[in-house]
């Protein structure tokens, strides 16, 4: 619920919760540790409660809208584009975006306590002369391995990645169905990716498929 407590810190609330506990216990047929446990849970509850960036109702909305990109996501082997969440959620755009901002989590904190020499979001972005010659090369290598991809291989890639075409819409450009477009991407991922790997002596590809 939180990251803001630590786990040794919701233990000691438990601790003292389980010390009042006892402290006000009468015997009424009912056993201790059943109201004890009943008192820390809810002693623990409601500080998380306390400390959390977000409502109840943003965490319901978070659970949800994982749950629906994830359905749609491996339904159409495809990124859940906004269009497809207000469908599948049968809400309007705007009751839709609100609900993204309620599962977003919130908080003031003080720029004193947050800034470090060595955090990287306190750090420069503008990119070194060794990032620039660096990603120069990694173009380079790139345009080599997809060079070496069939022209229909090529097109799909060009289509998905840099047309941003979803797969329905690319089979209908080539005139086959999304679950061929999806091995076809598939397909030319991994050529791309084994060309890639052997240049860098195995340090990894240079690109991911995250959609």
């Amino acid at each position: 619920m939180s990251s803001s407590i630590a786990l040794e810190d919701l233990i000691q609330i438990g601790i003292v919760a389980l010390i009042e506990a006892a402290g006000s216990f009468e015997d009424r047929g009912v056993a201790f540790a059943a109201y004890a446990s009943i008192r820390m849970r809810g002693a623990m509850i409601d500080e998380l409660r306390k400390v959390s960036r977000m409502s109840r109702a943003g965490m319901a909305n978070r659970r949800k809208l994982s749950a629906v990109r994830a359905t749609i996501e491996k339904e159409k082997c495809a990124k859940a584009s906004d269009a497809d969440m207000i469908e599948a959620l049968g809400v309007d755009a705007s009751a839709y975006f609100a609900m993204i901002e309620s599962a977003s989590a919130s908080g003031l904190d003080s720029l004193d306590e947050l800034y470090s020499d060595q955090d990287a979001a306190f750090a420069d972005p503008s990119p070194t002369a060794h990032d620039l010659s660096e990603l120069a090369e990694e173009k380079r290598a790139l345009t080599r391995a997809l060079s070496h991809l069939d022209e229909r291989e090529a097109l799909v890639l060009q289509l998905f990645f840099v047309e941003e075409l979803n797969l329905q819409e690319i089979g209908e450009t080539l005139g086959v169905g999304a679950a061929r477009v999806c091995q076809i991407k598939k397909a030319a991922l991994a050529k791309s990716r084994a060309m890639l790997e052997t240049r860098t002596k195995g340090e990894g590809p240079l690109f991911q498929d995250n959609r």
